[in-house]
């Protein structure tokens, strides 16, 4: 991203959105470990939610899985706890046309022409480490430009997140973010264009997923080397 948009970006955050600083710095002591989604098939396994903290990535590895309609979601979740939102947009694909008023009014979105432009963009937003939620969606990204992604830059990510109570999930069209502590596989699903006049409320219902948590084996293996 070009020193001159950085500059921008920075400006933006500091005269339109103040309340950035607001209710985010807790002590880790005070602040609970999961952000719940309000979709049950998320936050039933993962016993509340996302990880605070922590990086979760979302692959849709068939296009019309419903990534779309899980980014809506955390969307309209994010905007009725009155929280402020990033969607660091990879491929500038964003349809805001069908975001209600509510959302965009709380929404910072960066807009990239490419995954490369997207990690600077999101480094830059992780380092501020106030932000609630980020949400970096590369699921439209070519495949090249993905795996030209060196994977230390998400170990950097995860330790820039680790003392902070920001939820960051990553969009992505196939498994890439080795240290997610969450993965969340979205399986092949019947969306098309005529389903979703539907309700979301119904058509969520419908997510059919697989979750993985590193976290739970994580813990499970300290307790065995306890054990023994």
């Amino acid at each position: 991203m070009p020193a001159a948009r950085i500059i921008q970006l920075r400006q933006l955050l500091k005269e339109k959105m103040p309340e950035l600083r607001l209710g985010v710095d807790e002590l880790p002591t005070q602040r609970s470990l999961h952000w719940s989604t309000g979709v049950p098939q998320v936050d039933e396994p993962l016993n509340g939610g996302l990880p605070k903290g922590g990086l979760t990535e979302i692959v849709e590895p068939h296009r019309g899985s419903g990534s779309a309609l899980l980014l809506h979601a955390l969307l309209h979740k994010a905007a009725r706890e009155h929280q402020i939102i990033a969607l660091i947009d990879g491929a500038d694909s964003f349809d805001v046309t069908r975001v209600e008023e509510e959302i965009l009014s709380r929404l910072l979105w960066v807009r990239c022409r490419s995954a490369d432009e997207a990690l600077r963009a999101a480094d830059l937003l992780l380092r501020d480490q106030n932000l609630p939620l980020l949400l970096l969606d590369l699921v439209g990204n070519p495949a090249t430009s993905l795996r030209r992604i060196p994977t230390t830059a998400w170990f950097r990510f995860q330790r820039i997140l680790e003392p902070t109570s920001t939820v960051c999930a990553v969009l992505t069209p196939q498994t890439m973010v080795s240290p997610a502590q969450v993965r969340i596989t979205l399986q092949p699903s019947r969306f098309n264009i005529q389903t979703f006049e539907r309700e979301p409320d119904e058509l969520l219902r419908e997510l059919k997923l697989e979750i993985s948590d590193s976290r739970r084996l994580r813990q499970s293996g300290e307790r065995l080397r306890n054990i023994a």
